[in-house]
């Protein structure tokens, strides 16, 4: 081992010490450890959620909820089973995918909802029914014109009757952003509606 290997090694294991005390530091509440460890794995962390789902807004929100889980269990970690860039990993890895499945569920939960919305119950005319499937089927291509996001709480909530928190519960998104996402999503379709069809 020539002079440059141990020179890489000692860094090497001195930034793993950093980081276990970093760790340390972040079970006792120190904020400022916290920070340290985002700047360190922020981006990287991203990165990994990004290739999972492929959206920007959701692998933004995976990096939060990674930061606020380490804070939460930050007291957990062992050095001994592994480094803290591994158990960082992991755990990105862990919530993407949980956020994979609860959009996959959510996805077949709007499908079933799109249609039942086109086949609503027929009323006693037939020109009160085609005027229904008009509006039903316009206001359905209005949806599809909103940002996945937007769409998706919507729908949920309008469609499958989801209150704010079970939309959060079942997609794993923070309550805080769904109510920010209806709230567009709802002012994007009465634009994109128009006074046409009257209050939405």
């Amino acid at each position: 081992m020539d002079s440059c290997d141990r020179k890489f090694l000692k860094i090497d294991y001195e930034g793993r010490l950093e980081e276990i005390l970093l760790i340390s530091r972040i079970a006792s509440q120190d904020q400022s450890a916290l920070s340290l460890l985002y700047d360190r794995y922020a981006k990287i962390i991203y990165t990994i959620a990004y290739r999972i789902l492929n959206s920007p807004e959701e692998s933004e929100e995976i990096v939060l909820d990674v930061f606020t889980q380490v804070w939460r269990i930050a007291k957990n970690y062992q050095s001994q089973k592994g480094r803290v860039d591994t158990w960082l990993f992991m755990i990105t890895r862990s919530r993407a995918l949980d956020r994979l499945r609860s959009q996959a569920r959510a996805g077949k939960a709007i499908t079933a909802s799109k249609d039942a919305l086109i086949m609503r119950s027929h009323s006693d005319s037939p020109e009160k029914d085609v005027l229904i499937q008009e509006r039903s089927i316009y206001v359905k291509a209005c949806l599809d014109q909103l940002p996945a996001d937007q769409r998706l709480v919507l729908e949920l909530a309008y469609f499958k009757g989801l209150s704010h928190s079970q939309i959060a519960a079942e997609t794993g998104i923070s309550l805080g952003t769904i109510k920010t996402r209806i709230r567009l999503g709802l002012k994007k379709l009465r634009e994109a509606i128009g006074a046409e069809w009257g209050d939405f």
